[in-house]
């Protein structure tokens, strides 16, 4: 790791004596650096952090620098949620797609990843890793191995999506359970980049417009975009939301419910007719500051 060799070699500038981590030391390496990020500014007291802690696990004196120590990161990306006009739009453009020479299988197989991407929140890379095996059309089940943290989960997709995805196995008719379930036609899997520049080509047919690199929307932002109209579908039937999170956190694959608070500011921040409900039923689980 880059960042440690770096404070190793800072560490034998310093001429300790001793095999500790001073509390001066510490602080001056962490000083932040002319037009460092905050984000690079965090990275680098993470990884003092870390290692000063194993110090301590080791008998050897260390100073931890308390994670109040640095800026914190701010956000300046807000995702793009796409209305439900602009959601039928997208796949009205998906499912009008014709093969092209470069890429015989894409009217066949976008329409599929969209839906998945839209109507379930997976990630991109969680798609495009499914294998035949990990696809369950029977049970009506998909089992994501080692997403995100590490971790494996099962996600049950609606039955409409279910259907389609039967039809699709129909079609092109795999049989090793070690292939690719989206496969190209030389039978690899397909790439990010390709399900990028086609939700490029989606937007554009479709008339959302896109901001440019850095600007969405993003391929990502449907996975935002799932999550908050699952949220305003469900503060439109009156359920209970606090209940309803850990369910949305384990369907999303996130670590812990924190990772799926910031989807209820979201919501209330870009629907100010639920923030009104929000404040007076929810004010206790959104979070004021994320």
């Amino acid at each position: 790791m880059r960042q440690l060799r770096l404070f190793d070699l800072y560490l034998l500038d310093e001429a300790l004596t001793r095999v500790e981590l001073p509390r001066t030391t510490v602080r001056n390496w962490l000083t932040k650096r002319p037009h460092e990020s905050p984000r690079t500014h965090q990275h680098r007291a993470s990884i003092v952090r870390q290692l000063a802690e194993f110090m301590v696990r080791q008998d050897l004196f260390a100073y931890i620098p308390e994670k109040g120590t640095t800026d914190k990161c701010s956000i300046s990306f807000m995702p793009h949620v796409l209305s439900h006009a602009e959601v039928q739009r997208l796949f009205y453009a998906v499912d009008n797609l014709h093969p092209t020479a470069r890429s015989p299988l894409r009217h066949i197989v976008m329409p599929e990843i969209f839906r998945l991407l839209y109507n379930c929140g997976f990630r991109v890379n969680e798609v495009l890793k499914l294998r035949i095996q990990d696809v369950d059309l029977n049970q009506g089940i998909i089992t994501v191995r080692q997403g995100k943290f590490g971790k494996d989960r099962m996600v049950p997709p609606a039955l409409p999506i279910i259907k389609r995805l039967r039809i699709f196995d129909t079609y092109m008719k795999k049989e090793n359970k070690r292939d690719f379930f989206f496969t190209t036609l030389n039978g690899s899997a397909w790439g990010h980049r390709s399900v990028y520049l086609m939700f490029r080509e989606l937007l554009l047919a479709c008339g959302i417009p896109h901001s440019g690199r850095g600007g969405g929307p993003r391929v990502h932002d449907l996975r935002h975009t799932f999550a908050v109209h699952a949220l305003i579908r469900w503060y439109r039937v009156g359920a209970d939301i606090d209940a309803k999170l850990p369910l949305l956190a384990a369907y999303m694959g996130h670590r812990d419910v924190s990772g799926t608070q910031q989807y209820l500011h979201l919501t209330a921040e870009l629907f100010p007719e639920i923030n009104k409900r929000t404040n007076s039923d929810f004010n206790d689980v959104i979070p004021t500051e994320i």
